[in-house]
Order: structure tokens, then C-alpha cells, then sequence
């Protein structure tokens, strides 16, 4: 952890400060989770670069364009990084509509198709948690465009690495149906996904250890062989409403 008086200025305010001093005091999970990431991740490489190579393969031959989709996010102390992601969308598809995806998304190959039920796309980003720039367990990465629409107590989910899966990924791994039909999709993830899934995310930190984060990744596992976990709809509104408040106040 960084000194408080070292952290970037738009993160050194009153709603960062409670969940800062709640990871201090968690050096040694802290230690541990990056150990766990650099081991984990390094082993997995190794075990699934023959499924790398069968993926690579299938998107070249698919479609033209890179093997990774190189997007610009944001992690841990607001640091940008180019993710790792398998390609599933055409070539420049951030530039031909929205910077998240919609439910039948026209931009999906037919490969990427795949990989995406498959949940396969993610698996590359092991290349980003063994580098340092993610983790396996935390607030997934956002983009610069969105990151600079944060309410200040959002601010706190940059207090740790970006990360592959979470809790609010598990409740909201069919985001793309709630986006569906929106006029605005930016806006509306925004406005309404974006709360809930910070709800999670914050309420995460609130209550970080290790051991914890070993949990979330056997949900994750359970979830993506169909298991459903109910998500917690009055906090998420409770919060919603603490955030909108908050931006009235400010107006």
C-alpha cells in the first residue's frame, strides 16, 4: 500500500480514507494475494498454452485482426494499462460502437461467439496478473471514459489491482441483457449498472482477506457452470440512491 499523502489527489478524500484504513490493516493478506497471483498465474500459463495456441489459431483464421484485444483500462491508483483480452469482436469494434457489449452485438464473430459462452476471453488476461497490472480477485478494469464518470466513494476500488473475476462479475455476469434495447448504453451503464456492481465491489474491500478471495473464485467457477446467486437488490438501490444524492449535492 501506498502512503496516504502519496496517493493520486482524486483518490485522497473522506470516502477513500475509510476503506485505505481497512487494507492497512490487511498487510498480510495483501502479501499474500500477490504471492498467490504471481505462483497461480505463472503455473496456469504454462498448463494452458496449448489452449492459447488452439485459440489464437481459430481467431486469425476467423477473422483479420490481432489475437488480443489490446483496450486501454485503469487499475490499481488509477495507472493505465493495455489489457489482455482474446479478441471476440471484429477488428476496431470500439470504434464502431459502444465501449461495452449489448446482448446480440453484431460486432461478435463467429468464433468469438464461442469464446465468450465458453467464458475464454478472460483467460489471457493471466498475462496481466502475473505482470502486476490486475489480480485474480478484484473490481474488474474499467475504461478511461467511464473511470472519469466515478462518484468520489468509487474512487476506493483503485485502492487495489483490477481484477479478473469478483463478486459483482458473478451477480452481473449477464450485464449485456440489461443493456439491451438502451438508447443510450453508455449512459445507462453508467447510471444504473455501474452503481450496483460498485455496491459489490466496495462491500468487497469492506470485508477483504485472502481466504475470501479463494471463495470468490470457487463462485465463480460454480457460476460459470450455471449456478445462480441471488444479488442483494436493497443495498444495491440503497446505494444507487446515496450516490445520486450525492451528485444533486454537488450540481
Amino acid at each position: 500500500m501506498k502512503k496516504w499523502d502519496e496517493l493520486p489527489v482524486a483518490m485522497r478524500t473522506e470516502e477513500v480514507r475509510y476503506y485505505y484504513d481497512i487494507l492497512c490493516k490487511k498487510k498480510f493478506s495483501l502479501a499474500m494475494k500477490r504471492l498467490f497471483d504471481i505462483v497461480v498465474s505463472a503455473v496456469m500459463l504454462v498448463v494452458l498454452s496449448p489452449v492459447f495456441l488452439i485459440l489464437a489459431i481459430a481467431i486469425k483464421i476467423d477473422s483479420p485482426g490481432p489475437v488480443f484485444y489490446r483496450q486501454e483500462r485503469v487499475t490499481i491508483y488509477g495507472k493505465r494499462f493495455r489489457i489482455h483480452k482474446f479478441r471476440t469482436m471484429v477488428n476496431n469494434a470500439d470504434k464502431q460502437g459502444s465501449l461495452v457489449t449489448v446482448k446480440n452485438d453484431s460486432r461478435v464473430t463467429r468464433v468469438g461467439s464461442l469464446i465468450r459462452k465458453c467464458r475464454l476471453d478472460e483467460v489471457s488476461q493471466l498475462i496481466d496478473v502475473f505482470l502486476g497490472a490486475m489480480t485474480f480477485v478484484g473490481t474488474r478494469p474499467e475504461v478511461v471514459k467511464y473511470v472519469g464518470r466515478y462518484a468520489p466513494v468509487m474512487m476506493a476500488t483503485l485502492l487495489l489491482p483490477a481484477g479478473i473475476t469478483s463478486e459483482a462479475s458473478i451477480l452481473y455476469k449477464d450485464e449485456d441483457k440489461l443493456l439491451d434495447n438502451a438508447e443510450s448504453v453508455d449512459d445507462v451503464y453508467v447510471e444504473k449498472v455501474l452503481p450496483g456492481k460498485m455496491y459489490y465491489n466496495l462491500r468487497s474491500i469492506e470485508n477483504f482477506s485472502f481466504w475470501g478471495d479463494i471463495g470468490t473464485m470457487f463462485k465463480t467457477v460454480f457460476a460459470v457452470l450455471g449456478k445462480e446467486y441471488k444479488p442483494d437488490t436493497i443495498g444495491e438501490a440503497e446505494f444507487a440512491a446515496t450516490i445520486e444524492k450525492e451528485k444533486v449535492e454537488t450540481m
